[in-house]
């Protein structure tokens, strides 16, 4: 019963190794189905920088942990400012506690399985009652739905999908 909250997502998508990590990772793509490009070299210790609905976001403490092309992706949560809080209507008291709540990480794994790849987006490090893990839980099924539309068939989820 000690252990912390944590989000698990798995899905197949029909698309190669590549292509998935060509997804997470080319500002190209991201823009597309996310609303976000990320600026950095992808190596583990280097830090990245967010560009998140048109809101940049540069931490030291925003750094790609673990980088195994086309098999694991890791890196810290994006910091919340007040720019960004703005762009979602978080209100100060919501960012206050927001800002508070120890940095959390995503994880992506990639799996070859058959024609598709099994992705497993796994994003914890929250404390219990983490309001950062109560959104992450209701955004990111929306943000895999809209990637895996796109590799499968080009397009991108309608806005408010």
């Amino acid at each position: 019963m000690g252990s912390r909250p944590e989000f698990v997502y798995t899905t197949y998508i029909n698309t190669t190794p590549k292509r998935l990590w060509q997804a997470l990772t080319e500002p190209a793509f991201t823009q597309r189905y996310w609303s976000m490009a990320f600026e950095t070299d992808w190596k583990a210790g280097s830090t990245i920088t967010w560009d998140h609905h048109g809101v940049s976001i540069t931490d030291p403490e925003q750094v790609v942990l673990e980088s195994d092309p086309y098999r694991r992706l890791s890196y810290t949560w994006h910091t919340f400012t007040p720019e960004l809080a703005k762009v979602f209507g978080i209100d100060d008291e919501q960012l206050a506690k927001l800002a508070a709540e120890p940095r959390s990480k995503v994880t992506f794994d990639l799996e070859k399985h058959g024609s598709t790849v099994k992705l497993t987006v796994t994003h914890d490090g929250f404390d219990h009652g983490s309001t950062v893990a109560e959104m992450v839980s209701g955004g990111w099924p929306l943000v895999i739905s809209g990637l895996k539309t796109l590799l499968e068939t080009g397009d991108v989820l309608a806005k408010g999908a």
